[in-house]
């Protein structure tokens, strides 16, 4: 008896546990980055954005100035409307 009650406990469990887990994917909501601030790690997860192209971000922001919009973007060589595309609503300024 008792180890049935044991079995039937721990399954009851393991399924509400099993239930719950899409509701902690669901409830993160993840902040848009900030362009003109964030480090070369940070920028680089962005869609689209690798090492190379966040270095570049940031060369071209200490070299002409913080970014407006999205589409000032397009000033570091390889960003193109693609990506711009991509990054809506990932991205502050």
């Amino acid at each position: 008896m008792k180890r049935t009650l044991t079995r039937l406990l721990g399954g009851s469990l393991l399924a509400l546990l099993l239930g719950l887990a899409p509701l902690g994917a669901v409830a993160q909501e993840v902040e848009p980055i900030n362009v003109n601030t964030a480090s070369e790690e940070l920028l680089t997860e962005l869609p689209g954005i690798g090492p190379s192209k966040a270095a570049a971000i940031i060369e071209d922001r200490e070299a002409n100035g913080p970014y407006e919009s999205a589409q000032d973007l397009t000033r570091v060589s390889g960003i193109g409307e693609g990506t711009v595309a991509n990054l809506e609503g990932q991205v502050t300024f």
